[in-house]
């Protein structure tokens, strides 16, 4: 029998963990947002002439009123799940849960997915907010109240769908093979993975967006024949409807070998001239020909790889899911009750963890972002067209020009604005570094 201090240990320290990773994302937010209001009355010199100054101070505006929203998102969900922890709400919904749905292997991959979906709940109402009062406030909402449910519903279904079978398989995994699950696990979720990169474009992104091969015409042609040149062979590029929810625009890059396509929002086609469409083709083509796809699924697997391993080591430890008020009868209730809970606390718990390792992850995406770049000036001769098309989006989109670096190193997948032209531009850039100083 644990003591009482073996049991509380655990929860002690998360609630450490998770009192710090609000705390110091709180600091980032408010870093970030004294140096937005240090220089809301500074439009940077070698921004004048693309951003005025109202464009310049609605910018500003848009990013404090994001960290605002997220601030107070961080504040409620933390305390909701210390307090769901703290008073042991999380073993009494399993139990309940499990009494309706059983311990067998499908009846628990439910429980599972139930509890997850749960957590999501609090979220729901800074999501509608975020789209519905932010984002309409600064012109970007184009979503109906009912097609924003009808993405949560699809999106439910779909979890449900996809993550039972799943879960259902790990789970049949750890009872045939006890000692080494996590290896044939480890397997299963990353073929599935695998198969999820060829089937997203072709089955899950069509049930909430229509793709359309871009028209023909001398956009299409010269975009054709940047792929050719570039060695990239395209059969189609196609433009996805994401006006029908944002006025913001992207691109991306998905699926590999003869499965691999490019997408473009079609407010991307609105926003930018065809030379600047062209440069944002050929950084995308850039991350294909520098190699990043695969790069990403090999890190992708040695993460998961070291996940089941870490997994099955601490599903066998009695004091991690009794630490939490999980008090399993291995006799009565089965071994999968005694997993199962493990693997939903670490779910739950390992984000405040890997919320420290943001920084290592975002500097890998800044280096290949740099990269990309590279890849289209050399593709099309000149830096111009792409420091064009960036700045033409990062004022169609309201980006910060001037981010905090650290919250930036901390928070950005890609590099500022800034620093890509700067980089672009070679010594030519330094006068952005400069002009920003």
């Amino acid at each position: 029998m644990l003591s009482f201090e073996e049991v509380t240990l655990p929860l002690l320290a998360v609630l450490l963990l998770l009192s710090l990773r609000a705390s110091f994302d709180d600091y980032l937010e408010r870093l970030n947002s004294e140096h937005v209001r240090a220089h809301r009355g500074h439009l940077p010199a070698v921004f004048r002439g693309i951003f005025d100054r109202a464009t310049y101070a609605r910018a500003n505006d848009y990013t404090l009123a994001r960290s605002r929203l997220h601030r107070l998102e961080t504040l409620v969900e933390s305390a909701l799940l210390a307090a769901a922890l703290v008073f042991g709400l999380f073993p009494l919904v399993y139990e309940w849960l499990s009494s309706w749905l059983g311990y067998g292997v499908w009846g628990q991959a439910v429980v599972l997915l139930a509890l997850l979906l749960l957590l999501s709940l609090p979220g729901l109402p800074f999501s509608w907010y975020g789209r519905f009062r932010l984002e309409e406030a600064y012109g970007f909402n184009r979503s109906s109240l009912g097609l924003w449910w009808s993405d949560k519903l699809k999106g439910l279904v779909l979890a449900f769908l996809l993550g039972v079978p799943l879960l259902a398989l790990i789970l049949s995994i750890v009872v045939t093979f006890p000692e080494s699950w996590w290896i044939f696990a480890f397997a299963a979720v990353f073929g599935v993975q695998i198969l999820l990169l060829i089937l997203y474009p072709i089955l899950i992104v069509p049930l909430f967006n229509r793709l359309r091969p871009l028209e023909q015409g001398e956009l299409k042609d010269r975009l054709m024949a940047l792929a050719d040149r570039t060695g990239f062979h395209a059969k189609t590029i196609q433009v996805m409807d994401g006006s029908k929810r944002s006025g913001h625009s992207n691109a991306f890059f998905t699926g590999f070998g003869r499965f691999r396509r490019i997408v473009l929002f079609d407010t991307l086609l609105d926003q930018l001239r065809p030379e600047e469409i062209e440069a944002v083709l050929a950084h995308e083509i850039g991350h294909y020909r520098c190699g990043h796809i695969p790069k990403r699924i090999a890190l992708s697997a040695i993460s998961l790889g070291f996940t089941f391993f870490f997994l099955q080591w601490l599903s066998a430890q009695a004091w991690f899911t009794a630490g939490f008020g999980f008090l399993v009868d291995p006799v009565e209730q089965g071994s999968l009750a005694r997993i199962v809970p493990a693997f939903f606390l670490f779910l739950v718990l390992s984000p405040l963890v890997s919320f420290w390792m943001e920084p290592l992850s975002h500097a890998l995406s800044r280096r290949h972002e740099y990269q990309a770049d590279r890849f289209a000036r050399e593709a099309l001769g000149s830096p111009g067209p792409l420091v064009s098309a960036l700045r033409t989006l990062y004022r169609e989109n309201l980006g910060n020009l001037v981010p905090h670096p650290l919250y930036s190193r901390f928070h950005y997948s890609h590099p500022t604005l800034r620093e890509r032209e700067q980089s672009l531009r070679g010594e030519g850039g330094e006068e952005v570094a400069a002009a920003g100083s």
